[in-house]
């Protein structure tokens, strides 16, 4: 595609050299650039991507984008925007023709539920013979194709281009998680959602936001992005807010277990089999039976089933669907196959999410509740007490150990977790994860249960620059 056919909807501050280039590519990142690239250079708090443009002009990029002037003479086209993280997301939605617009979209976002929700939606749309992919914190799930996610929401050109793949593999659905980054840093602009899903808003995230409030704000934007149904959970304090500010959307659905939800649960009963409720909508009543444990589970139901009939799928199909669901990898995840140790794994961290699986075990656990867990370093440490606090209430013994420390002092992380527990005979600090597993399942007999909390599906730890593989569910198969 011609450079100067790209730019013809962007708004530009200056454009030197010659525009009529055609480009085979869009890159963000100097090290992708190949021959004919286009390189926009983002900025960032560590590194920004401007000290870059020599280095992508040496490897083949014909033009670059970026918020800063830059001159590498000649004809060589340069241009520059007042926001390059927007101009990215226009410039990529264009390069590979809109392909959101042949697709029905569904955005699912809040600081926790948001990849249960989304594999339920996913399994609602097969049962309905809608060939659905999918871009999430697990997996990115492109026709046939499966692929590791690295973050919850890819950057714009790559959202963009596995939209693409999936209209040319057949899929007339996508199922999307959204972060709050991603919102903040324009990843998905420009994408006008079919329907899209608040699942909560607890505290996350607060290194990068700073206050609830600018967590809430960034949120909030996503349903300004919304052509059909708002979907959004009354039983929240924030999803309250966003409800009564209903001038942002046109056709919000709330559900909850609330009295006055649009879509609500009633009867709600859990325990070591499942989850089961009762729902009463504007589309009919239904009876859900989840194979999932916990009552967190069935607000997430009632999420995915509002979203769904909101979209005309039959009643039936959702309850079925919804049924069928088996749990998702690393949440809430039966693991070892023991018959005298029972133990879980997930992906829980921050405190709500803390706090909703250890009430679930707690339903199910005759004898102790033990919890492993940590918090991550470099992210907001403000949870870190919140988490200890839930553990100390809600778990009758804890092992404090390393999540991913990152740059931070493992220590220091470890102190300020403890320091949410009121008595040092509640819990133990063990910063060897493996070792820390292994003190969890000595803890615990045939009527305990051990959780072991703030991985969950994935595979590796990060410490000070450095990556390991490291999966909490292998960890404890090995150690049973």
């Amino acid at each position: 595609m011609m450079l100067e056919t790209l730019l013809s909807g962007i708004q530009t501050v200056e454009i030197a050299g010659d525009i009529s280039c055609e480009i085979s590519s869009i890159e963000y990142d100097s090290r992708r650039v190949t021959p004919g690239a286009l390189f926009v250079a983002l900025p960032g708090d560590h590194v920004d991507g401007s000290g870059y443009i020599e280095e992508a002009a040496h490897r083949g990029a014909v033009a670059v984008v970026s918020q800063t002037p830059c001159a590498l003479g000649g004809d060589f086209p340069c241009v520059q925007v007042s926001n390059a993280r927007l101009a990215l997301a226009q410039l990529s939605r264009v390069f590979y023709g809109q392909p959101a617009e042949k697709l029905c979209t569904l955005a699912v976002t809040g600081t926790n539920g948001k990849t249960t929700v989304s594999f339920m939606l996913r399994e609602i749309l097969q049962a309905a013979n809608r060939r659905s992919g999918l871009i999430g914190t697990v997996r990115y799930e492109i026709g046939d194709r499966v692929l590791p996610a690295a973050r919850t929401t890819p950057e714009a050109p790559d959202i963009q281009r596995m939209l693409a793949q999936m209209t040319r593999s057949g899929c007339d659905s996508v199922v999307m998680e959204v972060s709050s980054h991603a919102l903040d840093q324009y990843r998905v602009e420009g994408i006008q959602f079919d329907a899209a899903i608040f699942t909560n808003l607890t505290q996350d995230h607060l290194d990068y936001h700073g206050t609830l409030e600018n967590y809430f704000e960034v949120k909030s934007r996503l349903f300004s992005q919304v052509k059909g149904a708002a979907v959004i959970n009354r039983d929240d304090p924030w999803g309250k807010r966003l409800l009564a500010e209903n001038c942002r959307t046109a056709n919000p659905v709330s559900y909850g277990f609330e009295e006055g939800a649009t879509v609500r649960g009633l009867d709600v009963k859990t325990d070591a089999n499942g989850s089961r409720m009762r729902v009463e909508s504007p589309w009919g009543e239904a009876s859900i039976s989840l194979q999932l444990i916990g009552r967190f589970n069935l607000i997430n139901a009632l999420a995915a089933f509002a979203a769904a009939a909101s979209l005309g799928i039959p009643v039936e199909i959702i309850v079925r669907a919804l049924g069928k669901m088996e749990n998702v990898p690393g949440r809430l995840e039966a693991v070892g196959g023991s018959k005298n140790k029972r133990v879980f794994v997930d992906y829980a961290h921050t405190d709500d999410a803390l706090r909703n699986v250890l009430e679930a075990l707690r339903e199910i656990t005759p004898g102790k509740l033990v919890v492993v867990f940590g918090c991550g370093g470099n992210r907001d440490c403000g949870k870190r007490r919140l988490m200890g606090e839930v553990a100390a209430r809600l778990a009758d013994y804890a092992i404090i150990t390393n999540d991913n420390p990152r740059t931070e002092v493992p220590e220091k992380i470890a102190a300020d977790i403890a320091a949410g527990f009121d008595s040092e005979r509640k819990y133990e600090i063990c910063l060897d994860r493996k070792a820390a597993i292994a003190r969890g399942l000595d803890c615990i007999g045939k009527k305990d249960v051990l959780l072991v909390a703030g991985k969950g599906h994935e595979t590796t730890q990060e410490f000070n620059g450095t990556i390991v593989p490291f999966d909490d569910r292998e960890t404890v198969r090995e150690a049973l």
